[in-house]
């Protein structure tokens, strides 16, 4: 498993516009990729710091989706965030939700 980290600085007052539009238009287009697994979004209690974590089968599929469509999602929450998002990519170790465990290096 794959997965990519995307912090964002949210304008302020925005956080509510922020997970409305979450819901209503980046998790459906998530959704739609192949190899996509989950998304968790945490936004900080000042409410203007967040970072999502999306879960990808493997990192080809999370690649196909920063080539395809991360650009329409960066726009679509263009007006909630200040600055330029940052991505960081990561193999997954372990995660009791879905019950990966860590590999035994050879």
């Amino acid at each position: 498993m794959f997965a990519r980290r995307v912090y964002m600085h949210l304008k302020p007052n925005r956080v509510a516009e922020f997970t409305e539009t979450l819901e209503k238009n980046v998790i459906p287009t998530l959704r739609k990729q192949k190899g996509f697994q989950d998304e968790i979004t945490f936004i900080a209690p000042s409410g203007t710091e967040a970072f999502a974590i999306s879960l990808w089968d493997r990192a080809e599929s999370a690649d196909a989706y920063n080539r395809a469509s991360f650009a329409e999602v960066t726009k679509a929450l263009s007006t909630m965030i200040d600055g330029p998002v940052q991505v960081e990519t990561y193999n997954v170790a372990n995660s009791t939700f879905h019950r990966i465990a860590a590999t035994v290096a050879a």
